[in-house]
C-alpha cells in the first residue's frame, strides 16, 4: 500500500467564503501515482470545512443563507466571550473537517454535479491549508 500526502495553500476573505478546490484535489490524486484506494481530503483547523456541493450559485448563495439560519451569530454563545466566533465553530462542526473520496484507475471519483469546496467559516480572512492525502495501491 502506498500513501501520498500533498497540502493545498490558498487565502480566504472571511466568513462563509466557499473555494472550489475539486481542481486542486484531481491534481494531486493524479499525481500521486496511486491507481485504487482513497482520498482523504481534510482541514486542520477548527473553522474550516470540507463539503460537497454543485459549483452552481443559486445553491452556493442558498448554502451560505442556511448556515447562517441555522447558527446565527450573536445568540449569546459562551465561547463568545473568547473570541467572538463561536458561530464559526459551530457551524464548522455541522459541516465536519473531511471528506473522503474512492480512486478508480487513477482518478477521483466524484458526481456529475459533485464538487469539493473548502468553507471558511471565521469571521475573517484567512491563510488556510488542506491536506489531501491519497492511499492505496
Amino acid at each position: 500500500m502506498a500513501v501520498f500526502t500533498e497540502e493545498l495553500r490558498f487565502s480566504t476573505r472571511g466568513e462563509i467564503d466557499l473555494v472550489d478546490i475539486t481542481g486542486e484535489v484531481e491534481r494531486v490524486v493524479r499525481g500521486s501515482g496511486i491507481r485504487n484506494g482513497q482520498a482523504l481530503v481534510f482541514v486542520p483547523g477548527a473553522t474550516g470545512a470540507i463539503v460537497t456541493i454543485e459549483h452552481e450559485s443559486g445553491l452556493l448563495e442558498d448554502l451560505k443563507r442556511t448556515l447562517r439560519e441555522l447558527v446565527p451569530k450573536g445568540k449569546g454563545y459562551l465561547h463568545d466571550r473568547i473570541d467572538d466566533n463561536a458561530h464559526s465553530h459551530l457551524r464548522a462542526t455541522l459541516l465536519g473537517a473531511s471528506e473522503c473520496f474512492p480512486v478508480v484507475d487513477g482518478r477521483l471519483v466524484t458526481g456529475t454535479w459533485q464538487q469539493i469546496f473548502f468553507v471558511e467559516l471565521d469571521v475573517r480572512p484567512r491563510h488556510r491549508r488542506v491536506i489531501v492525502q491519497v492511499v492505496g495501491e
